[in-house]
This record gives C-alpha cells, structure tokens and sequence, in this order.
C-alpha cells in the first residue's frame, strides 16, 4: 500500500503561504510542490524536515532475456 502524502497549507494574516509535505522522503518532495511554488511567487526560505534526508525509494523492475 502507498504511503499518504500530504501537502498543509497555511495562510497567516499577511497573506504569507507556508507548506508542509508529509509521508514524502528525499527530495521528492520539492518536486511535488514546485509548480504549487511557482504559482505562490518567490519562496523566502525553505526549512527541511527529517524525511527530506530519507533517500527516496524508487522501485524498479529489470527483465533479463537469455540469448
């Protein structure tokens, strides 16, 4: 079963945006929000939970063919 990701907004009384990606590790998660990002304007800063230095788990499937 596929882990849950998650993105929580949170918009403060200035306007400001925040987001928090959850169940995503490594790296993944910034491209899950880079068009969200994008959209948002210039990201100010950027703080890395834990699950970011997770390295992603890719699975990958390889057939070999006798010849």
């Amino acid at each position: 079963m596929a882990k849950r990701r998650e993105i929580q907004f949170t918009i403060d009384d200035e306007g400001n945006v925040s987001l928090q990606v959850k169940g995503v590790e490594g790296a993944d998660c910034e491209s899950l929000t880079r068009d969200i990002e994008e959209a948002l304007g210039v990201v100010r800063s950027r703080e890395r939970t834990s699950e970011y230095y997770i390295p992603s788990q890719t699975e990958e499937t390889l057939s070999l063919e006798d010849e």
